[in-house]
């Protein structure tokens, strides 16, 4: 008897599976007692008894049957049997143990001690297979939201077939706006609006199981026939979820997120392929417009590839100091003086190349990459306007434009008091460009927000591009701004009974009317600028008043045509079509 207990409970101290040694117990006690069959049961999670070992293998056929809980431990000393509950450390039942006549009818003669230590040996092995549950529970589930972590998500992923495309599916999900509410609300909000998003991802998705792999992300593996069947649709049953405003410490927050996803296709040789393709497709879908849904098609990743090339070559050229500002000017249409100037982002090749931003817009998809350049930027235009404002030079303002990734960083103001503060230039002589499309996506809340924000501390923001995507005007009377930057693509069709005309004279009579002064973008030709002041069109841009160029040179241009100085004259307008064969990147010059 006493080596059946050392060997037992080796067992348990070495952590064998339940099930064995469950029936080395049951071996053991029929072992001690001949004509006994020994049973031992676990209550399953609907609290029914399911059989778990046997002594005697040829009996374990008749325990398939699930029988109910029994209430309370009753040892019997009867004829025929005798039982008693396995308990866990709370004292909840989590099994039973019983012994059984093997004669029909037969007494069972039990000894208490060995009724006791049986029930002991039940209760060890199974609180140690309680423990290591629970451990492997906690080490796959994420403690904020209940719902798996990427280590269960790993170990699903490994056990799915791949033979059948189109059998199951992934779906990758970031929320868009967790950065935001824990830099404005704090940490305790931005918990809160992850508890909210995954409780309602995981209710979308319902059957299908999602997963946290910490941070704003989160991964659903879909194997429901309908959602496969329309797996659009389930993206769409995630953003109507999400919509809804949330109650997050206080703070009422609408979440939002972008979703990636992929089908298993004919292709894809184990899960880490369908997953690194729904990761292409959310990465794709985060760079073409937040708050989207993307599936993934051939090719997506070779196109980001080429995009992920160009995130390396602006970081680097950041990194080696090879970013620069070219400046603009813009100026008055009654009088062709130049009132401010723009700074347009350059990079400098190794080669010696000036690139423009249009050469690299790619790369400012990426939030890093948009952000250091934004940077890059307010720093130097602070650095050349405090040395024009030294050098007696009255400039007005210098207009930089921003990222989405600005916006949505939620610091923009700090950002734009740090750089302009260390220069002591004041931000009265800034105006921040948004671009139409940052005003478009699903988040456009934060942007106005921010420039709400922005206004109040006394920066100017003008709307830039307008004209080129979908922003209605109405958009002005919610989010409003200062100006508005008529895009080249109006300017350019300006004829008698063409639409884009009548366009731009109704945008500078609604603008006039809310207050926001007007730019022209991408004046090419003389009679542009004439017809656009005849319009009402106070300010105009483009390389009919001069190209863009460096800050030296920007300086001495100044000099001679800012308005202000004395003796300024008007700028040359560059008539003729010397102008007209710079690329369209260098027209529009509107991307950084």
């Amino acid at each position: 008897m006493l080596e059946l207990e050392n060997h037992i409970l080796r067992m348990i101290a070495r952590g064998a599976p339940l099930v064995d040694t469950a029936r080395h117990i049951c071996k053991a006690m029929e072992a001690c007692l001949p004509g006994v069959l020994c049973e031992i049961e676990i209550i399953d999670a609907d609290g029914q008894l399911r059989p778990l070992a046997l002594g005697d293998p040829r009996d374990e056929a008749s325990l398939s049957v699930a029988r109910p809980t029994a209430e309370g431990s009753v040892p019997s000393f009867s004829a025929s049997n005798w039982s008693s509950l396995i308990t866990g450390e709370t004292g909840t039942p989590i099994g039973r143990l019983t012994l059984l006549s093997e004669a029909p009818g037969g007494a069972v003669e039990i000894p208490e001690n060995l009724a006791a230590t049986c029930v002991e040996w039940c209760e060890l092995a199974f609180r140690r297979h309680e423990h290591a549950v629970s451990r492997d529970r906690r080490a796959t589930l994420d403690v904020l939201t209940g719902l798996l972590n990427r280590a269960a998500f790993d170990a699903e992923l490994a056990n799915l077939s791949c033979e059948e495309p189109g059998s199951w599916a992934v779906l990758m999900i970031d929320l868009d706006n967790l950065k935001v509410v824990n830099d404005v609300f704090g940490h305790a909000a931005g918990d809160a609006l992850i508890r909210v998003a995954a409780s309602r991802i995981a209710a979308a998705m319902s059957p299908n199981v999602t997963f946290r792999f910490g941070g704003d992300e989160f991964a659903v593996i879909v194997r429901e026939p309908a959602t496969l069947a329309n797996i659009e649709g389930g993206a769409g049953r995630i953003f109507d979820a999400l919509e809804e405003l949330a109650d997050c410490a206080g703070n009422m927050v609408a979440p939002a997120a972008t979703i990636g996803g992929a089908v298993l296709a004919a292709g894809d040789i184990d899960g880490s392929s369908v997953c690194q393709n729904a990761d292409f497709a959310l990465y794709h879908a985060k760079e073409t417009g937040r708050g989207g849904f993307v599936r993934y098609w051939p090719g997506i990743d070779t196109r980001i590839t080429h995009r992920i090339g160009a995130i390396h070559s602006v970081s680097a050229a950041i990194a080696d100091d090879r970013i620069s500002a070219y400046y603009q000017p813009i100026v008055q249409l009654d009088n062709f003086e130049i009132i401010g100037v723009e700074a347009l982002c350059r990079l400098k090749r190794h080669d010696g190349e000036i690139l423009s931003a249009y050469a690299f817009r790619e790369a400012t998809s990426d939030v890093r990459v948009a952000t250091a350049l934004t940077d890059r930027m307010l720093s130097i235009a602070a650095g050349d306007v405090r040395r024009w404002l030294d050098e007696d030079i009255p400039l007005r303002f210098v207009s930089v434009n921003v990222s989405a990734a600005d916006f949505y960083a939620g610091d923009l103001l700090h950002k734009l008091d740090g750089s302009f503060g260390r220069a002591r230039v004041p931000l009265d002589h800034l105006i921040v460009e948004v671009n139409e499309d940052v005003w478009m996506g699903r988040n456009d809340r934060i942007v106005a927000r921010e420039v709400k924000r922005l206004r109040e501390n006394g920066v100017r923001v003008a709307l830039d591009n307008f004209g080129s995507g979908q922003a209605p005007l109405t958009h002005l009377m919610n989010v409003p701004v200062d100006a508005i930057k008529i895009d080249r693509s109006l300017i350019a069709e300006l004829w008698p009974n063409e639409p884009s005309t009548a366009i731009v004279k109704g945008v500078i009579e609604i603008a006039h009317e809310l207050g926001i002064q007007v730019i022209a973008e991408g004046i090419e030709a003389e009679v542009e600028a004439s017809q656009l002041w005849t319009m009402g069109c106070e300010f105009g841009q483009g390389f009919v008043f001069s190209r863009p160029m460096g800050a030296a040179e920007m300086a001495a241009l100044l000099r001679r045509h800012l308005n202000g100085i004395i003796g300024a004259v008007p700028l040359r307008l560059q008539t003729g079509t010397g102008f007209q064969g710079f690329a369209q990147d260098e027209r529009r010059t509107g991307t950084i």
